[in-house]
Parts: C-alpha cells; structure tokens; sequence
C-alpha cells in the first residue's frame, strides 16, 4: 500500500512532462520566427517548469519558510497557466490540421496569428481565475429542518469549507476570512474539512485571526482529506488550543440540534461509517447536522436519520475544465443545495484553492445558513 503514493506522484509527473513536451512541439510548429536560441531558452525553461509543482510541493510538505512559500506559490501559478496554453495548443494543433487541408497550408504568419492569439487568451484566463479566486462570496441560504427547537428559529451558522491554509492561502488569507466571518455575526460556525492545505505549516500561527472569532454556540470541526496529509494530530492539537471543537466520529447536543462530525480516514469505510451512525440513533426525531467532508454515502446518511449534510471537497470544479469531472464524479451535489429522499445536502465551493490559486468556472464562498422550521 505504501508504495500508491510514490506511484500517484510518478504518473503525475509523467503527465506534467508530456504536457510542457506537447506545449513545446506545438510553440515550434506554430511559431517558426523563433530564433535557435530563443528555442534552446523555451526548451530548458520548460523542462524546469515541468518539474516545478511536483518538486516544490514534495519540499513544502516537510519545510516552512519564505523562499519555499514563495517558489511553490510561482509553481502553483504556473500550474494553472499551463493548464490553459495546453488547451490553446490543442486548437493550435486541430486548426492547424484543418489549415493543412485548404490552399491557407502554406500561409506562416496565418498559423503564427492564431497561436499568438489562443496564447493570449489562455493568459487571460489564468489572469481571471486569479482575480476571481480572491472574491470569496457570502451566499445566504435559508434551511429547513423538521423538529427544529425553537430556540434554533432564525440562528444563522456560518460553514466555512475547503480554506488549504498553507503556503499559498496563507496568514493574510486566514485574516480576510476570520475577519469576514466575524462581520456576518453567526451563532455557530461549522467547518467540513480541509482548513488546512497539508503542506508544512505553522497551525498555530494560520490560526490566530480565528481566535478573536467567538460565535456564541462554538465552532466545530470533522477533517478533510489534505487535512489528514501526514497525520492529523499536529493540526488537532492546534484547533484545540484555538477552542475549536474536532469532532472525529462524534456528537455533540448543541440546544436541541445534534452536530457531528466525522473525518475524511473514517467516511471513506462505508461499513465504518455505518456503524458509527447508526449507534447515534439519530433517527429519535432530534434534527441533526453532519459534517463530512466529501458528498458521497448520501443512502447511508439518509438511512441513517440525517437531517442536514455540509460538505466541500469538490471546489466547485475550481477551473474549467475540470469542473466537467467533477460533475460526472458527484452530479448535482457537486454544488449547491439539494435533497437526497428525506436528507439535506448543502456543498460548498469552498474558500480557498488547491494547486492552481486559480478559479474559473467556479466561485469561492462562505455559506451563511438560516435555520427555519419546516
């Protein structure tokens, strides 16, 4: 089993070189005014950029400091660039195909147009995505909730998903979110996984804005999967200094209404999940809110008495087109409100940003929930 890692990271980087390899070919084909060392210079830059994500994140899982931050953050970016001059290539590649069928074949500075342009469009796109990622929204959703008391009538909870604190979403972020939390003013706020980006971090640091954060019921916590990258016990320790409440396989009363939580390592056993569930008896009519990471297991969840999912993981998509995966993977859910038989499923977009700090296609948020009874 250890050796899956290795063997996820060996792929990745196979992929990543064919790509740049691709990108290269196609910058050659289609931009023949390039002089031999303008060529030589594309070539070796390439070649260090295709390595650059893979090798910078594997040193910023066990080192912290300004210049890893500030190499990984340039190869994150990049990153996300290259995902569109790849797809600008791939037209470059199909237009030039059909060019080689008319009487335009042999026309150069046609072919260096088109690539110059689909070039600058894919700078474009990146450019947005970086801008749009930085514009966390505040979407206000009203939830239902049967048997709700009546003490939770009109209560407002803030569910902030998917932050990856760390070398990129870093202390300045942490502080723009804690301080938006705050401005919305929510008696709990519930946060389904991935606070934290995995990477080699100081926990304790990335979470001083969100002590000044006293929602009167609390704030509770189930991990993500990046989140347990390494092991957990580091950042569980910190959430509980900070007094956040890290639910892992557990239930807390909250007035009236059950909180949850349980971490990405259990959720992905079914059986486990299962079983811890249904030992809750959540099913006695007191409403219930679940925090899981990923929205999956929805007939088990519903099964067993479920009121309320909140969920993140899928970041929307995060960049097109990878938001078309992510809609195969998890349907409606990927996003959004929705109802799975007698169980509610809220999914969050998320905060922050994984790998590219980049998004189109979709948008970063914080949900402010409304309870009412149904």
């Amino acid at each position: 089993m250890k050796a899956w890692p290795f063997l996820a990271v060996a792929v990745m980087q196979a992929l990543l070189l064919a790509a740049h390899w691709f990108l290269f070919r196609t910058a050659v084909a289609f931009l023949p005014g390039l002089s031999p060392q303008a060529v030589d210079l594309l070539r070796v830059s390439l070649l260090v950029l295709a390595f650059s994500f893979i090798v910078t994140a594997m040193v910023g899982f066990r080192y912290s400091n300004l210049l890893v931050r500030i190499v990984y953050r340039i190869a994150s970016v990049w990153l996300g660039f290259l995902s569109y001059f790849f797809w600008a290539a791939c037209i470059c590649r199909v237009a030039g195909f059909v060019l080689s069928l008319t009487p335009l074949a042999a026309d150069l500075t046609l072919r260096t147009v088109m690539a110059s342009t689909l070039c600058s469009l894919a700078i474009l796109a990146g450019l947005y995505g970086m801008a749009n990622a930085r514009m966390v929204r505040v979407r206000r959703i009203p939830i239902q909730m049967s048997g709700l008391p009546a003490a939770w009538s009109g209560r407002t909870a803030l569910v902030l998903s998917d932050l990856h604190l760390g070398n990129v979403c870093n202390i300045g972020f942490a502080r723009r979110m804690a301080t938006l939390a705050a401005s919305l003013k929510p008696e709990i706020v519930l946060i389904p996984g991935d606070l934290f980006d995995g990477s080699k971090a100081d926990p304790d640091l990335l979470l001083t804005p969100f002590l000044d954060l006293n929602p009167p019921l609390g704030i509770y916590f189930s991990a993500g999967n990046h989140d347990e990258f390494g092991g957990s016990a580091h950042y569980t320790a910190a959430l509980k200094r900070a007094g956040i409440h890290v639910l892992e396989d557990q239930s807390i009363l909250v007035e009236g209404v059950r909180i949850v939580g349980t971490p990405y390592g259990s959720s992905v056993h079914p059986l486990h999940l299962r079983v811890f569930l249904e030992s809750l008896h959540l099913d006695d009519g007191t409403p219930s809110i679940l925090l899981n990471h990923v929205p999956n297991r929805l007939p088990i969840l519903e099964k067993a008495g479920v009121s309320l999912l909140l969920s993140g993981h899928t970041h929307g998509g995060q960049m097109f087109p990878f938001n078309w995966a992510t809609r195969r993977i998890f349907g409606k859910f990927t996003r959004g409100l929705h109802r799975f038989g007698r169980l509610t499923v809220y999914t969050s977009t998320g905060c922050g940003t994984w790998g590219p700090p980049m998004r189109l296609g979709a948008q970063p948020e914080v949900a402010l929930l409304t309870f009412v009874a149904a």
